[in-house]
């Protein structure tokens, strides 16, 4: 045994004196983004969703129920009943996300009161639909990307997206399949089918704020011509390539298998290139929810 070893609760205690701390710009730039994020919401929520009687989903979705059954202020129970999520964003994700939530809902809370008696943009089910689920999509999003969440179920859906490949909009829209059913009953089915289409355009927006236009994705090629494919992808995509060693089970072959980060926009071009010089190679490719370090940056040559 190494003496020298750290014991499970020395090892906390040094990693918490070498975190390193928000420097005062990132936490005034993060608390502008939240902010921004949360009156997004409050404006597609009170603008264009409620007044027409279109649902969000969520704990926000139920806020929403019970706003419009006991004609409370909805900012009230907005903030009541995401209290217990705030326990739950402290304990399995950190002070820093519960403190960036807190202070989105507070803003999203005043917000939406403050809003309340604004006259709805259009009463055209189309448009609010549309427009009110890209801009609850796009607030959401960002505060999510800054740190924080205006709404219980993200906290679920935050936590899941880390153990189960789906992304944090899919398991959103799982949580609220529920919700929705509960708003058919109150509203009319047919305020909760347009709830629905307004959610899924809001969560396909929130994934692209969240993860970017230009998603990563990882490409694993195996060839018998490994070293023109890699050149090839250098020069016309731009992007370095790894080489690992492989062994075929079957055959016992021995082949360079060709690793590569691309941002999704690239995929199409990839293929062509791979197409081009061996339409016979084996091409894998799969999402990758974030890249870090390296040389991934994107290139001029496109």
């Amino acid at each position: 045994m190494n003496q020298n070893a750290l014991t499970p609760n020395e090892l906390v205690n040094t990693l918490k004196r070498t975190h390193k701390k928000l420097t005062k710009g990132k936490i005034l730039l993060r608390a502008l983004f939240i902010l921004i994020g949360a009156i997004l919401m409050a404006v597609a929520l009170e603008i264009f969703l409620i007044p027409n009687t279109i649902m969000d989903g969520g704990i926000m979705g139920i806020s929403i129920i019970l706003s419009h059954v006991t004609h409370w202020n909805l900012g009230v129970f907005i903030f009541i009943l995401n209290i217990p999520f705030l326990f739950i964003g402290y304990k399995h994700i950190g002070k820093t996300f519960t403190i960036s939530t807190l202070f989105g809902i507070i803003v999203l809370s005043i917000s939406t009161t403050l809003l309340h008696h604004v006259d709805a943009f259009t009463n055209d089910m189309l448009l609010v639909t549309f427009f009110g689920g890209i801009i609850l999509g796009v607030g959401v999003g960002i505060v999510i990307r800054y740190g924080g969440c205006l709404d219980g179920a993200e906290v679920l859906a935050i936590l899941a997206s880390k153990r189960l490949p789906v992304s944090v909009g899919q398991s959103v829209m799982l949580i609220n399949c529920v919700v929705f059913g509960i708003g058919g009953f109150v509203f009319g089915w047919d305020r909760a089918l347009y709830s629905i289409l307004a959610f899924f355009i809001a969560f396909k927006t929130m994934d692209v704020v969240i993860d970017g236009l230009e998603e990563s994705k990882s490409a694993w090629i195996i060839s018998d011509h490994s070293d023109e494919l890699g050149q090839a992808m250098l020069a016309r995509l731009g992007r370095g390539v790894t080489f690992f060693h492989g062994e075929g089970a079957y055959t016992g072959d021995n082949k360079k298998v060709i690793f590569c980060v691309i941002t999704r926009l690239e995929e199409a071009k990839l293929k062509d290139i791979v197409d081009s010089v061996d339409p016979d190679a084996f091409v894998a490719v799969s999402d990758i929810s974030e890249v870090r370090g390296g040389r991934f940056k994107k290139k001029a040559i496109h």
